[in-house]
């Protein structure tokens, strides 16, 4: 497990005030001021993400069996962060029975017509289940703040101050209502700089397995850099809270980025306390049967 000190220094606290520039995005200095080499750093990485995988594979199975709890992971990032890949190799060793993910594009009308969250609450976890999130209802309030031509709300008129601020209020007490019924949120915010998704974009358009990852949006929607850091520091500041912590994790490191997400996931689980459901003593009574019938069963003299 990754020292909890290091780990500390993600979270974000409830009513902080986030300034991203203050936050690594390469992570390889720690908590305690020492500088890691690459290699060792990418070595350690992928050493705890294997630990972590099996663990989460067997908390899964826990999660499953108790059906007393459901767990939702929201990945926001730039686009090249590494929202996919990091879903990919954290969530590998997870049975798929028990794990979703969802990914929102361009709303539809018929959604268009609901509140903003409609068509997240579709997409939510049953107990039992991990639900994630690979960009999420955060997104309307960051390109949407960044985009407000995209809003189809005319009752709410143009978006001021007070337009954004009843928003943040209704994320949070949405999370508040799906924690206080079992639900268990982690946040994910993959902080990448921008020097390193101009390398991811050059490899895009550089590397012919890697085409279709670019998009005509990316490199007008790099020019609004700034407004984008704006609107994730005040979401971020503005719905960081008990029941549904941010994560500020660095991303220009994609084996570390992935590292610290699935031990942070890991630990949230383990807290959870979750255990096997317990048999009655009737239920003991058929299950002993039930085995004594089954031992005394010859398969040799079956037809």
């Amino acid at each position: 497990m990754i020292p909890q000190k290091i780990i500390d220094q993600f979270i974000i606290k409830p009513d902080s005030k986030v300034n991203l520039k203050q936050h690594p995005t390469n992570g390889l200095e720690t908590a305690a001021g020492q500088e890691f080499d690459k290699n060792y750093i990418k070595d350690k990485a992928d050493e705890i993400l294997t630990k972590n995988r099996v663990e989460l594979d067997a908390m899964q199975e826990l999660l499953y069996a108790s059906d007393s709890h459901s767990v939702l992971l929201i990945f926001q990032a730039m686009d090249a962060a590494g929202k996919d890949g990091t879903i990919r190799h954290v969530m590998s060793g997870v049975n798929p029975q028990g794990c979703q993910v969802f990914s929102f594009k361009r709303p539809s009308p018929e959604e268009l017509d609901h509140n903003f969250l409609w068509r997240y609450m579709k997409s939510l976890p049953e107990r039992g289940r991990i639900g994630i999130f690979n960009r999420s209802y955060y997104e309307d309030v960051l390109v949407v703040k960044v985009h407000p031509e995209l809003i189809n709300e005319p009752q709410f008129g143009k978006p001021d101050e007070k337009f954004w601020e009843k928003r943040y209020q209704d994320i949070n007490n949405f999370e508040k209502h799906l924690a206080r019924n079992g639900t268990l949120i982690l946040k994910f915010f993959l902080h990448l700089s921008k020097n390193e998704q101009k390398k991811r974009f050059l490899e895009r358009l550089t590397n012919p397995a890697k085409y279709w990852k670019f998009s005509d949006t990316d490199l007008p929607e790099r020019e609004r850099w700034k407004d984008y850091q704006h609107a994730y520091e005040d979401a971020i500041s503005a719905t960081s809270t008990k029941n549904a912590p941010w994560h500020v994790i660095p991303a220009d490191h994609k084996h570390l980025a992935r590292a610290l997400v699935a031990d942070i996931i890991v630990a949230a689980v383990s807290e959870l306390k979750l255990e096997y459901p317990t048999v009655s003593a009737a239920q003991m009574e058929k299950l002993v049967a039930a085995k004594n019938l089954l031992e005394k069963t010859n398969d040799d003299s079956a037809a």
